[in-house]
C-alpha cells in the first residue's frame, strides 16, 4: 500500500481531486448574515477605500479582531472580484493548506501511510469542512496555529539537524505572528500555555535551549508590531479596546452574551469529529503513551495541545462552537495512527455506522419540513429538508458500502468509500443552505432595491442591520438607533449614528430616503406619522420609501 501511495502520479491525482472538491462549492451560496456579511464587506471596504490600516464596517471603525483576514479577502476582490467565491476564498485556501500540512508533518513523524490517513481524516471531518467553507476568522487563525504545532513538532524531531531545528522554529514564531495578526494574541498565548505544560510534564527543560527565542521574537515582531503601530498611530482608542476589550474582557466576563456550560464543547467535538468520532478514545489513550526511544514526545504533546485548548475555551465566559478548531488537525493525527493500526474487522465497527447516522438524518430531516415560523416559514425548511434527504441517503449509502468492503477485509477501500462519501454527505447540507439565503442574506432583498437605488437615494438602517447588507448594496447605510457591536467606532465619529427624531426629520427633507426596517419598527414609524410606502419586504424586513 506504500507503494501505491507514494506513486507521483496518484499524489497528484488525489491532490486534484480534492482541490476540486474543497474549492468547488465555495461560491454557491450567499453570503449571510451576521459573520459572512460581517468579514466580506470589511474586505470589500478595504479594498474600495485603499486604507489597509483602519478596518471599517459599514463605514465605521471595527477593532474587534486584527487585519491580515481584511487585507486576504480585499486582495481576493481585487483579483476575482467581489463575489461570494472570493469572500469566502482566505477560509477555504487555509483550510485546504492546513490538510496538506498536517500531511506533511505526519509523513516525516509516523510514515507514508499515516499521512495519507491524517490527510484524509481531517479533510473529511464535518468541522474542518464546514470551517473552510464558511467565512468566518476561525479557519484562518487554527492554520496558522496548526502551522506552528507542526512546525515546533518538526524542529524537535529526534533526526533533526540544528539547521532544521532552527529553521523550523522560525517557521513556528512566524506562524505564531500570523495567527496573532489573524485573531490576536491567542495566537502566542496558547501555543506558549501548551509548551509551559509540556516541559513541565515531561521534565523537559532542555526543550527551551532549543526554541530559537531570540530570532523568533524578531522574526514574530516583524510581522505584527508595523499593523499595531501604524493603526494606534491613526486611532487612539484602538489600543485600550483591542487588548482590554476583546481579550481580558471577552475571556473573564459575559459581556458578549456567548455563555454557555463548561460540558458547551463536548457535543461540537463529538459532531464535529464525524465519521471518525469513535477513534476519538483511543486517540486520546494513545496521545498518553510514552514512546522510550525519543526524546521528544510528539502524541503527547498533541494531545496536551487539544486538551489545553478545549480546556481552555471551556472555562471561558465567551464560547462560540469554532473556537475549538484548532485542536482537529491534532487529533487527526493520533487517529490516523489508530485508525492505521486496526484490523478491517474493527474499522467496520468504527466506520460502518455512519449507516445508522444516515438513516438518522433521513427521519430527522421529515420532522423538520414540518416545522417553520414568522422568521423562517414552514416552506423554506421544507425545501431544505430536501438536502438533508440527500445527504442521508448518501451516508447510508457510505455505512453500508464501508461495512461491506471491510467484510470483505478490504481495509483501504473501505476508509476511502467513508472518506469519498463524508466529504460528498457533509457538503449536501452545506450547498443546501443556500434554501435559507430569502431570509439570512439580503441579496435578494437588494436585488429588488436596486432598480429604485440613485446616487440621490439616502439608505438608512433603522433599530436594525443585516451584516449583508452593504456587502451586496456596494454602499454603506445610516444607523438609525442602531448601536450592538459598533459603540467603539461610533464614538469615536458620532455622525456614524443618529437617533429616531433626527431621522424623522431627514425623511421627510431628503430627495430620496429609502431605509430597512422591522415589522415593529415600521409600526413604530407608522405611528410618529412618517410617510411610508413598502418597496419589498421578506419574512424578517421591510424595505420603505418616501411615496
Amino acid at each position: 500500500m506504500n507503494a501505491f501511495f507514494s506513486r507521483p502520479g496518484f499524489r497528484v491525482l488525489i491532490v486534484v481531486l480534492f482541490a476540486v472538491l474543497w474549492f468547488g462549492t465555495l461560491g454557491y451560496r450567499k453570503v449571510i448574515t451576521p459573520d459572512e456579511g460581517r468579514y466580506a464587506e470589511i474586505g470589500r471596504e478595504m479594498a474600495v477605500s485603499g486604507d489597509w490600516v483602519t478596518p471599517r464596517l459599514n463605514g465605521i471603525k471595527y477593532f474587534e479582531k486584527p487585519a491580515l483576514q481584511y487585507w486576504g479577502t480585499a486582495a481576493s476582490f481585487k483579483l476575482l472580484g467581489e463575489n461570494e467565491f472570493a469572500a469566502r476564498l482566505w477560509p477555504g485556501l487555509t483550510g485546504f493548506l492546513g490538510v496538506l500540512f498536517a500531511f506533511l508533518v505526519s509523513r516525516r513523524f509516523w510514515g507514508e501511510r499515516v499521512a495519507w490517513l491524517t490527510g484524509a481524516i481531517l479533510a473529511s471531518c464535518v468541522w474542518w469542512m464546514a470551517n473552510g467553507h464558511f467565512l468566518t476568522l476561525d479557519m484562518g487563525v487554527s492554520f496558522f496555529m496548526s502551522l506552528g504545532m507542526g512546525a515546533f513538532m518538526l524542529a524537535q524531531r529526534k533526526d533533526a539537524t540544528e539547521d532544521e531545528n532552527r529553521n523550523w522554529m522560525v517557521a513556528c514564531w512566524a506562524a505564531m505572528g500570523l495567527a496573532i495578526l489573524s485573531k490576536g494574541l491567542i495566537g502566542i498565548v496558547l501555543p506558549g500555555a501548551v509548551l509551559v505544560l509540556y516541559s513541565l510534564i515531561q521534565r523537559d527543560a532542555r526543550l527551551w535551549l532549543r526554541l530559537h527565542i531570540g530570532k523568533g521574537l524578531l522574526v514574530m515582531l516583524v510581522i505584527t508590531v508595523p499593523w499595531f503601530w501604524f493603526v494606534s498611530r491613526a486611532n487612539s482608542e484602538f489600543l485600550w479596546f483591542f487588548f482590554v476589550h476583546e481579550h481580558f474582557q471577552r475571556f473573564t466576563t459575559t459581556e458578549h452574551h456567548r455563555l454557555g456550560p463548561v460540558w458547551y464543547f463536548i457535543p461540537v467535538l463529538i459532531a464535529g469529529m464525524l465519521p471518525w468520532t469513535s477513534l476519538l478514545p483511543q486517540a486520546l489513550k494513545l496521545g498518553w503513551q510514552k514512546d522510550e526511544t525519543q526524546r521528544f514526545q510528539a502524541n503527547r504533546f498533541l494531545l496536551i495541545w487539544a486538551v489545553f485548548i478545549f480546556a481552555f475555551f471551556s472555562k471561558s465566559d465567551s464560547k462560540l462552537p469554532s473556537y475549538i478548531l484548532p485542536i482537529f488537525p491534532a487529533l487527526a493525527m493520533l487517529a490516523a495512527q489508530v485508525l492505521d493500526k486496526l484490523s478491517a474487522r474493527a474499522v467496520r465497527w468504527h466506520l460502518g455506522w455512519v449507516a445508522l447516522l444516515g438513516l438518522a438524518v433521513i427521519i430527522g430531516a421529515y420532522f423538520f419540513g414540518q416545522t417553520g415560523s414568522v422568521r423562517t416559514p414552514q416552506e423554506i425548511n421544507h425545501i431544505y429538508s430536501w438536502w438533508l434527504v440527500a445527504a442521508g441517503m448518501v451516508l447510508l449509502a457510505t455505512g453500508v458500502a464501508t461495512w461491506m468492503l471491510a467484510s470483505r477485509n478490504q481495509k483501504c477501500a473501505a476508509i476511502a468509500a467513508t472518506v469519498i462519501g463524508s466529504v460528498i454527505g457533509f457538503q449536501i447540507p452545506m450547498l443546501g443552505h443556500e434554501s435559507f439565503a430569502v431570509t439570512n442574506s439580503s441579496y435578494y432583498l437588494v436585488q429588488a432595491m436596486k432598480p429604485h437605488i440613485t446616487p440621490s437615494t439616502t439608505l438608512y438602517a433603522v433599530e436594525y442591520y443585516d451584516q449583508s447588507l452593504p456587502f451586496y448594496l456596494k454602499r454603506t447605510l445610516q444607523f438609525v438607533d442602531y448601536v450592538d457591536e459598533f459603540e467603539t467606532g461610533q464614538k469615536a465619529e458620532p455622525d456614524k449614528l443618529i437617533h429616531m427624531d433626527e431621522f424623522a426629520r431627514r425623511w421627510q427633507t431628503d430627495q430620496a430616503p429609502m431605509a430597512v426596517v422591522t415589522q415593529t419598527t415600521y409600526e413604530k414609524l407608522q405611528k410618529l406619522g412618517l410617510s411610508m410606502s413598502i418597496l419589498t419586504s421578506d419574512p424578517r424586513r421591510l424595505v420603505i420609501t418616501r411615496p
